[in-house]
């Protein structure tokens, strides 16, 4: 499992690409890992205070029981999970910061809109 997260690591799609450059090192104020082991699961992103796991999403993902097994497990072990299609992080990149920053019961950090795009 170890060697799959690092291989999902090194090729991200590209909304992964891009959700990383906007929330990595703390830029929202949340500390996330990517492509991070969680069980017998790897989430995306995810931020261990407070817990949240934010999953970037491409149509294969529609409709998609696995999704809902993962996302039982990932909110069994106490995590609130947020998924966004990828044309959501193309499209409204503010908007997924700001939705992110909600979950987490903060307000918006200043300068969000101008790092997002």
């Amino acid at each position: 499992m170890r060697d799959r997260a690092r291989a999902m690591r090194r090729a991200p799609t590209d909304a992964e690409r891009i959700l990383w450059s906007l929330i990595r090192r703390e830029r929202l104020g949340l500390r996330f890992r990517r492509q991070a082991w969680l069980g017998k699961y790897i989430a995306d992103f995810v931020c261990f205070s407070p817990l949240i796991v934010v999953e970037v999403d491409g149509s294969q993902h529609a409709n998609n029981g696995y999704d809902a097994l993962r996302d039982a497990e990932f909110g069994s072990r106490g995590y609130k999970v947020l998924r966004f299609w990828n044309n959501e992080v193309f499209d409204n990149p503010d908007g997924v910061c700001e939705a992110i920053l909600r979950a987490a019961g903060r307000s918006t950090v200043p300068g969000v809109e101008s790092r997002a795009r």
